[in-house]
């Protein structure tokens, strides 16, 4: 007898997941922030890095957009090279966390006893850390540079996809398609790779996008208290950490990063609830 075969559920369609305006904005917003990554070098006027002492601190203008910085930096180049640092935020940082939940949450609802205990306690201690402090520990231990710092955002994010995932795991292998492969022979690890992995994976893919926006955040929020990017990183904390001194005399230093991390921020948080409701049937 050939192995049992999966009836995968029906695609999200385009107009299920762009149904809300909302959905509209965010993918909107998220396709116009990989755009300016992929195409800062042309967009920015100047080198991030170049210094003009003549035009420090010198506001708004037809020279400079967004001003510039106590340097003479232009603001509008290092906000746009600034989106590169975000994006290899989320990559890293957001990847990380999901790589490794991914990997605990699974091994920990499919072989369940022993391993599923110890991973779970594994996942209630750095869970009762508060994000930010635990941050601080791992970025502290390491060393203060961007990629300590996503490494250590990384680990922080972890227990977060492999609750999910457990709990997906248990789920779906109780469900009857897999007894079905089971008793035609097929090995735990098939199972676990080619239908219950598959099958877990939607809430994951959901939770990345939510987060991504709560990792540009945290990133920020580490290079802002110098842990992260270091000078003269164009990076949107840093930027931030450079104009809290200038606020009142020079404030589109740390105005327009500022209103950087929260578009782009605003963008992931509606796509990525767009996805949930695309996922989830209760919402629809």
């Amino acid at each position: 007898m050939s192995e049992a075969v999966l009836v995968a559920p029906p695609p999200v369609g385009r107009a299920t997941l762009l149904a809300r305006p909302a959905a509209k904005v965010g993918l909107g917003i998220v396709l116009l922030f990989l755009f300016v990554c992929a195409a800062a070098p042309l967009l920015a006027p100047y080198d991030p890095y170049a210094q003009d002492l003549m035009h420090a601190l010198a506001g708004p203008s037809a020279l400079h957009p967004l001003g510039t910085d106590q340097y003479g930096r232009d603001v509008l180049s290092r906000v746009l090279y600034g989106a590169r640092y975000a994006l290899f935020a989320v990559i890293v940082g957001d990847g990380l966390a999901l790589v490794l939940g991914s990997t605990l949450g699974l091994l920990a609802g499919y072989i369940g006893g022993v391993v599923d205990a110890v991973i779970m306690r594994l996942v209630d201690i750095l869970l009762a850390f508060p994000y930010l402090l635990l941050a601080l520990i791992l970025v502290a231990a390491l060393g203060p540079s961007l990629l300590h710092s996503l490494i250590a955002i990384g680990i922080v994010y972890t227990p977060q996809y492999a609750r999910l995932i457990r709990g997906q795991v248990l789920t779906v292998r109780q469900t009857d398609f897999v007894r079905a492969t089971r008793a035609l022979g097929a090995s735990r690890w098939r199972v676990l790779l080619r239908h219950v992995t598959p099958n877990s994976l939607s809430p994951v893919v959901v939770m990345a996008t939510l987060q991504a926006g709560s990792v540009i955040i945290e990133t920020a929020g580490l290079s802002f208290l110098g842990l992260g990017a270091q000078p003269p990183s164009p990076d949107w904390g840093a930027l931030l950490a450079d104009g809290q001194n200038y606020f009142l005399t020079a404030w589109w230093i740390a105005t327009f990063p500022g209103l950087a991390i929260f578009c782009v921020v605003l963008g992931f948080n509606l796509f990525g609830d767009a996805l949930r409701r695309a996922f989830d049937p209760r919402a629809q």
